[in-house]
């Protein structure tokens, strides 16, 4: 069979920058797209990344709203994924628009520092490595405010997919970190899926893949491992 492509899709407010090589290079081939351009729906976003992955299997791999991208690319193109990898991902989603708009009034208003210190450092486990801090939040100041609005609408706009992750026949592997709130459900999230199974990262918070870029490499050399290509 051809060798999967393996997608990686990133969080709010990172980039596709944020990959380390030891997760990137797990396949022959892979692509880590920068989502805001896209579009600000996830359904938008999956349908540039499916185009962009070309043709042949995926691996897909997606932390926070990235994994939320990962379900609709499994949804729009179920048959070519062979792994689904959801890092730091509820599938289930009310909507909170008072929480949306104040978000993005405060990018607006005080632009991303601000919104950075609000919403996205807590997320980190708190005694995580201040350098990995400090160099996730210059790539979330990389990018523009009306490029973070999109991420913010994309993500609060996000539909309950609840249904599609417990009907996908795919293997999926939930990942989370031990720090990050989600880790109380994301061993049922897991037990709930037709072929999921739950890792938790230990000392990590939401953003696994910069705060424990190893651990997760490892995790998901062992799921590639298992797969029955």
């Amino acid at each position: 069979m051809t060798a999967a492509t393996l997608v990686l899709l990133h969080p709010l407010p990172l980039d596709g920058s944020i990959w380390a090589r030891e997760i990137s290079s797990l396949t022959p081939r892979s692509i880590a797209p920068t989502l805001y351009a896209y579009g600000d729906t996830l359904d938008a976003w999956a349908v540039s990344v499916i185009e962009e992955a070309g043709d042949g299997p995926l691996v897909v791999v997606g932390n926070s709203v990235g994994g939320s991208c990962a379900l609709d690319v499994v949804r729009l193109d179920p048959g070519r994924v062979q792994l689904l990898v959801l890092v730091g991902t509820k599938a289930a989603h009310r909507p909170e628009p008072r929480v949306r708009d104040e978000a993005l009034e405060l990018l607006a208003r005080d632009g991303i520092a601000a919104a950075w210190d609000r919403y996205w450092a807590p997320l980190f486990a708190a005694d995580a490595d201040p350098t990995v801090v400090a160099a996730a939040r210059s790539v979330a100041l990389r990018q523009t405010v009306d490029d973070l609005a999109v991420g913010v609408r994309a993500f609060h706009g996000r539909p309950d997919r609840s249904d599609l992750a417990r009907s996908i026949d795919v293997p999926t592997l939930v990942v989370c970190g031990e720090h990050d709130p989600l880790s109380a459900t994301a061993p049922a999230f897991a037990g709930g899926l037709r072929r999921g199974r739950c890792r938790i990262v230990e000392g990590a918070g939401h953003y696994v893949p910069v705060e424990r870029p190893a651990e997760l490499a490892a995790l998901i050399a062992a799921e590639l491992d298992s797969v029955a290509w």
